[in-house]
């Protein structure tokens, strides 16, 4: 299955848990949600994903974390936020610099639609 496919499937799984829950609760609250349901359907899925930083050949563990990582592909920056900003999408091109991942999808939970809190940020796709 490649990006896009995942994608596509993990959306549907974020709109039905935006759905269950609605707005206003915490990041963690939809993290362990999101990542329950994307289990349950039998696709791979990591929580809190350890990136290091390879810096002058030296591998460093500076407290990066990808919220999930699906299928050792797809990149899921989630926020629980009034506005999304240029911080949030740097933060989910750095994951995907530091892995080498192609797409990523960044998810505000904190919005009426989900659709209106979703931002797919491809590198190479």
């Amino acid at each position: 299955m490649n990006e896009n496919e995942l994608s596509r499937i993990v959306i549907g799984l974020a709109i039905e848990v935006h759905n269950a829950l609605g707005p206003g609760l915490l990041e963690s609250a939809y993290k362990e949600c999101l990542f329950y349901k994307i289990a349950k359907v039998g696709l791979f899925v990591e929580k809190e994903k350890i990136m290091p930083l390879i810096f002058e050949e030296v591998k460093l563990e500076c407290g990066y974390r990808i919220d999930i990582l699906v299928e050792q592909k797809l990149v899921l920056e989630l926020k629980s936020v009034e506005v999304l900003n240029d911080v949030h999408l740097a933060q989910t091109l750095t994951y995907m610099k530091l892995g080498n991942y192609k797409l990523g999808l960044l998810m505000n939970f904190n919005v009426s639609l989900l659709k209106d809190g979703l931002k797919r940020v491809a590198n190479g796709l």
